[in-house]
């Protein structure tokens, strides 16, 4: 295994969990528990149990390719060295162009918290910055990182007390009137753009010290943390005001909170919503940064963006490409409902990430083989059980991303 690197080795086991809480335990649970509600209602909680079972999967190889192939760029590389070029340039087309909207989304969600009047300004403003932090290099990215999951989780802290405290906590509102396996599994997708965020830690494979040892345990690691706190959180918002009311509110953690006793607590947890938009905002741009860097060193995308930054070891160029295109994007759209389209996309990608590991001998396999053929059936099901428009939209984007792939490798053999 080739552990040298074109960036700076930095992160360590702590760090890399931070990265990975902090890419997940972020403004997911505080937008997703709407959509999701209104797809299954109260049987949200299974289709919580179902994206975690398909994440976890999802996990394992992700870890498992990780450590074999420490390098930038998560599942675009996977994809390249066991399935082929084509199958990495789709991982990671639909990464980028996911999450461009995934960054686009959660920017404007923290303006909309902070200061409605100004969304689109500030948030522009909150872009600029979360780039400005990365181009710093990756030990500010973890630094920030820290601070906002301390933060964000203390938030979270307050809704489960007041949610459960409030006075109105009923447990049979967790309990469906009827069972939608269909509602469930829609719920399951809407979900996992929560738990997307453990791929950061892959995909800043070239940062990890001691890779081989590092990413397998963290990965795992800040899944498992997730996981519980995201279960805890929804069923004190789900006891506390039911699922009918979480689907109805654009803040459905505030809604739980202000229900009961406690509703003088209310700023407290949309400032979390706010910091912690801040956070999905920084790691995803690192992410989609890092693959744009290494699609860049395969001449995927323009070279132009493979450029490494000599001071601080960091792709620039990618970064600041991709903080140029989100900011554009925040001034002329508002992309907050692309969370079933950005899940597509993501579930796409995890799924060539599963077919990738299930092609490892069984030496450099770490968890069972079974785990991938059920991660890549996981993300097919959840895939084709998002909203016709989720699926259209994502699929449209796929196929063209394969169509510039094509075009621009027949031009490189005419040449």
């Amino acid at each position: 295994m080739d552990t040298t690197s074109r960036l700076a080795r930095r992160l360590g086991l702590f760090d890399a969990v931070m990265i990975g809480l902090g890419a997940m335990i972020g403004a997911g649970i505080f937008a997703a528990l709407a959509p999701a509600s209104r797809a299954a209602g109260a049987g949200l909680t299974a289709g919580l149990a179902v994206a975690g079972f398909v994440a976890y999967c999802n996990a394992t190889s992700s870890a498992a390719l990780a450590a074999r192939y420490p390098e930038s760029g998560g599942t675009y590389a996977y994809g390249r060295h066991r399935l082929g070029p084509i199958w990495g340039f789709l991982a990671g087309w639909g990464f980028v162009i996911g999450k461009l909207a995934s960054c686009a989304a959660m920017a404007l969600t923290f303006a909309h918290y902070a200061a409605p009047a100004f969304a689109r300004p500030l948030a522009f403003a909150a872009v600029v910055a979360m780039t400005a932090i990365n181009a710093f290099g990756i030990g500010k990215t973890a630094l920030a990182t820290r601070l906002i999951v301390a933060f964000v989780l203390a938030c979270l802290c307050v809704v489960v007390l007041a949610a459960a405290f409030g006075g109105n906590a009923d447990a049979s509102r967790l309990v469906p009137a009827a069972f939608d396996a269909h509602g469930v599994l829609q719920s399951a997708g809407f979900l996992f753009f929560a738990f997307a965020g453990y791929a950061r830690i892959a995909t800043l494979g070239e940062e990890v010290v001691d890779p081989a040892r590092t990413i397998p345990r963290a990965i795992p690691l800040a899944l498992g943390v997730t996981l519980v706190v995201y279960a805890v959180v929804a069923v004190a918002a789900l006891m506390s005001v039911g699922a009918s009311a979480l689907a109805q509110s654009p803040a459905p953690l505030a809604s739980a909170v202000e229900s009961g006793r406690f509703a003088a607590l209310s700023p407290i947890v949309r400032i979390g919503a706010t910091v912690a938009s801040l956070g999905v905002l920084l790691s995803l741009l690192a992410g989609i940064g890092r693959t744009a860097f290494a699609m860049a060193s395969r001449r995927d995308l323009p070279a132009f963006l493979a450029e490494v930054d000599p001071r601080y070891r960091v792709p620039l160029r990618a970064e600041i490409t991709i903080g140029a295109i989100v900011a554009i994007i925040v001034l002329v759209a508002d992309v907050r409902g692309a969370i079933g389209f950005s899940s597509f996309a993501v579930l796409v990608y995890y799924a060539i990430a599963n077919a990738s590991a299930f092609t490892l001998s069984a030496t450099e396999r770490r968890w069972p083989r079974a785990l991938s053929v059920a991660g890549v059936a996981g993300c097919a099901l959840l895939a084709l059980s998002l909203p016709l428009t989720s699926i259209a939209g994502g699929a449209l984007v796929l196929a063209a991303g394969v169509i510039v792939y094509a075009l621009r490798h027949r031009r490189d053999r005419v040449r």
